[in-house]
Formats: C-alpha cells, structure tokens, sequence
C-alpha cells in the first residue's frame, strides 16, 4: 500500500509514501559513481551514475525502494501483489531481477526515453534476493522533468505506460486505475453548483462540495484518484521551499495513520514519505513517528566515491520549543 507521486512546481520533485506494517531498518543511501554495482545476470557496472534514496542494505547491495539519480532522473517501486508477472531468462534480452531495477536503469539512464529504449530489451524475473529475502511482486513508476513512465511485468511481458497525472499506487493494474478516473470527471475544486435539479433550490451548505464524492479510504484505488485530483488542483508554488512543503501536502492526503488499515501482521502505516529535488539532487522525507522534514544532499558528498554512504531514517519526533 504505497502512492508515488511526480509533481512541478519551482523545479521538479518526485517522492512517494511507503505504506506497510513492518520495516526492514531501510537508511537514506547514497550510491557513488565508482562503487560497484555486480548484477545477477549482467555484467558488473564499475562506473555509472550516482544515485541516492531509501535502501535496505543485504550483502553490501543497496536494495532501493525509490531513488533518484545525478541527473535527475527518479523511479520507485510499489507493491503489486496480484498481477506482477515476472519473466523468465530470455536470450536477446538482459535479464534483470526486480529487486535489481531501480539500480539498472539510474546507474545508466538520465531521461526517461532512455529508460525507456533500455526497457525495451531487458527482461525482469523473479529471482528471491536470498531465502530471507524472497522477491517482491512490484511496478515501478519513472520520471523525469518531462514525462512519467510506469512499468508493469504482466502475463505477456513487461509494458510501458505513459502516465499524465504522474501518480502510481498499487493494484489494480495502471490501465484500469487511468481510465478509472472517468468516473470523477465532475468532481472540482471550485465551489458546488446546482445541476441536480432547476425547480429545487437546492445550494451547497459548506465548501469543499466541488470534491463531493472524492473516495477518502484507503484502497490503493481510492487513494490513486485521490492524489490525482489534489495533485492537479493544487497550486504550483514558486520557490523550492514552497513546493517541498506542497509535495508533502499532497501526499499527506493519502498517509496511513496508525490503526486504520490492520491485516494479521500488524497495523498498516506510512513508514516514510519521500521528496526528491531532482534539479538540486536533494532527498526529504518525513516519518510515521517524526513529522520534521529531514534533507540528504547528494552534492555535499563525494559522488566519485567507492563505497555506499547511509544516514539511518531519524523516527522519534523533533520537536522545537517556543518558551
């Protein structure tokens, strides 16, 4: 249960929640350009792009959950759970496992249309990391200044989807969630207006009526037509600053608090929310327990490096007293 988001405002910014019922100890990490990303299947990548954002570390393997790259390229992985299909081992084709993804197109690519061209001749399989570790069904959405892509393995291969509004949650599959939005075409941010009925008089008693309708559970399709309709009403600020905290708005609409989504493992919560700045090459996040924004700026650190670099989510509450 996560919701991915890209979003213009003064720049571009990317980021997305991350919505389950434990956590794997994932640090903000940093992966410089000369630390040696060794794949399953393809040879080794000794020089490439650096990249930082949430990992979980295993055996010296950044295990991303999203990040962004020194180019500003952004991408994330979210939980598919019913329709992921991975491939097998095809020839022609490199073969990437899907805990691997994030790593192989940010190490290589600075657009989307690379991404993209890069897709096209990779498969994706459903290799476990190692028997602690077993594979993840996911999707993945990609973005950059210009364009989203969300990348889906499906019974018939991997496909590629334009995505206008720029959000990605969970199940059902993209199509459907897109077209799903046809539904809440008369939805709007301005203020209700009579269409029921002429002869009744009838007159909004509160604002906000516009939205009337708007799904406010948490199902990832809900939470889908949710982050749309704020995202594309929300006002593009016009500095930096102004448009972290927007991001953070935007996608404070569809956070999990404690307690209102339990399955057998626990209770469903954000465990993080993310904001790349991809121009500036800076990483925010807040957590469940720790609502004061945190930065990680990859350009104060020595992207030439040869080692991974983490700075361990801060989760108790930063409080700032007046008196």
């Amino acid at each position: 249960m996560c919701t991915a988001l890209s979003f213009h405002g003064c720049g571009h910014f990317f980021g997305r929640t991350l919505d389950l019922e434990y956590s794997y100890n994932e640090a903000v990490t940093l992966t410089p350009r000369n630390f040696p990303l060794v794949f399953r299947r393809c040879p080794a990548l000794s020089a490439h792009y650096a990249i930082l954002g949430v990992a979980h570390t295993a055996q010296g393997f950044p295990l991303y959950y999203d990040a962004v790259n020194e180019k500003g390229l952004s991408m994330a992985g979210l939980n598919f759970p019913h329709s992921a299909h991975y491939q097998p081992v095809l020839p022609r084709r490199d073969s990437i496992a899907a805990f691997e993804l994030i790593g192989w197109v940010l190490s290589q690519c600075a657009t989307v249309d690379q991404a993209r061209a890069l897709l096209e001749r990779t498969g994706v399989t459903g290799e476990d990391f190692s028997p602690q570790l077993p594979c993840t069904p996911l999707h993945w959405l990609i973005a950059d200044s210009d364009r989203c892509l969300v990348v889906e393995p499906m019974q018939d291969g991997l496909r590629l989807h334009d995505d206008p509004a720029g959000v990605l949650t969970n199940e059902p599959a993209f199509e459907f969630q897109q077209f799903s939005l046809n539904d809440y075409l008369s939805l709007s941010a301005l203020p209700a207006e009579n269409h029921f009925s002429p002869r009744l008089g009838l007159t909004p008693y509160s604002r906000g009526m516009g939205a009337l309708g708007l799904p406010g559970d948490f199902s990832s399709r809900s939470r889908f037509v949710r982050a749309v309709f704020v995202s594309q009403n929300a006002h593009r600020p016009k500095t930096p600053e102004e448009s972290i905290t927007q991001f953070f708005h935007i996608l404070g609409s569809v956070e999990q608090p404690k307690g209102c989504v339990r399955v057998p493992g626990g209770d469903v919560i954000t465990v993080y929310t993310s904001c790349c700045d991809t121009r500036r090459g800076i990483y925010y996040y807040t957590t469940q327990e720790n609502r004061q924004i945190t930065g990680i700026d990859m350009h104060r650190e020595d992207l030439g490096g040869t080692q991974l670099v983490s700075w361990p989510l801060i989760r108790s509450q930063q409080l700032r007293m007046e008196n």
